[in-house]
């Protein structure tokens, strides 16, 4: 990740804020990622580090599975999920991605949707999945590219940096590169293994309506509000004229994830 960053814990303590800032960034993404793996209807899903429920959802309407769980350990995240009518035929737990509260060969797929940077030791996480997916099962998951600029809102975090506000940056964002992701795959011992990259751009009606998605951002938030307002002046200034705008007003911004899917070994 360019520029400096903390590596201190990011709190997901909102879900309709987050849904905001990034539900709409994950389901642009999560459409070309569910169209890549082609699943069949009718298959046992679990949804790790479902955060707000908004992979989940796009689960249900386009899977018709029989069953989906989603795990996350934020229960702000899991309230605003359970919240949601469309979500109401899922199963939702506070759980770590490390240790799932599941026995062997529970599910047919088990997916992780832009978590795999946030979990500490992310071969224990890949593991788990395997583990509770049965024989033939998938494996699979997505994440923006941190170390190489593929995260949604890698030019504030520049930009705030060269400011001097220090960045606060997820745990492992080394364990979303194509070859990392790879290497957890191949260790968690899963066949089959492809990889692709997926770039998403996103349209903003104007700058007052990216700055208010932007705060309100976990990794962001706190930061922009303690900024000196010298600075936050000049950080806005200096965003208005580095994104892209057409004749309307509106931002078009981009952004780059890494997917990667697996199967479990039948025997």
């Amino acid at each position: 990740m360019t520029g400096h960053t903390l590596n201190e814990p990011i709190i997901f303590d909102d879900g309709a804020a987050y849904e905001r800032y990034m539900g709409k960034w994950s389901r642009l993404v999560g459409e070309a990622f569910l169209g890549w793996m082609g699943p069949k209807s009718g298959l046992r899903w679990l949804d790790v580090g479902c955060g707000n429920g908004a992979f989940t959802d796009m689960i249900i309407e386009r899977c018709a599975p029989a069953s989906i769980h989603g795990i996350d350990p934020s229960e702000q995240q899991l309230a605003y999920a359970r919240s949601q009518p469309a979500l109401a035929g899922a199963t939702f737990l506070n759980a770590d991605a490390m240790a799932l509260p599941f026995p062997d060969h529970s599910f047919d797929v088990a997916v992780m949707p832009l978590v795999i940077f946030f979990v500490p030791e992310p071969a224990r996480g890949v593991a788990e999945m395997a583990r509770v997916v049965g024989p033939g099962g998938t494996v699979a998951a997505y994440a923006w590219d941190m170390d190489g600029g593929g995260f949604p809102y890698e030019l504030l975090r520049v930009q705030m940096a060269e400011l001097g506000s220090a960045v606060p940056n997820a745990p492992r964002p080394d364990a979303s590169g194509l070859g990392a992701m790879r290497s957890l795959w191949m260790g968690a011992g899963l066949d089959s293994v492809e990889t692709r990259e997926i770039t998403v751009h996103r349209s903003f009606a104007d700058f007052d309506d990216y700055w208010a998605t932007v705060q309100g951002g976990p990794s962001l938030r706190s930061r922009l509000a303690g900024m000196e307002s010298g600075n936050l002046a000049l950080l806005k200034s200096r965003m208005q004229a580095q994104l892209k705008k057409d004749a309307a007003g509106r931002i078009s911004c981009t952004a780059r994830a890494n997917a990667i899917v697996g199967r479990v070994p039948k025997g």
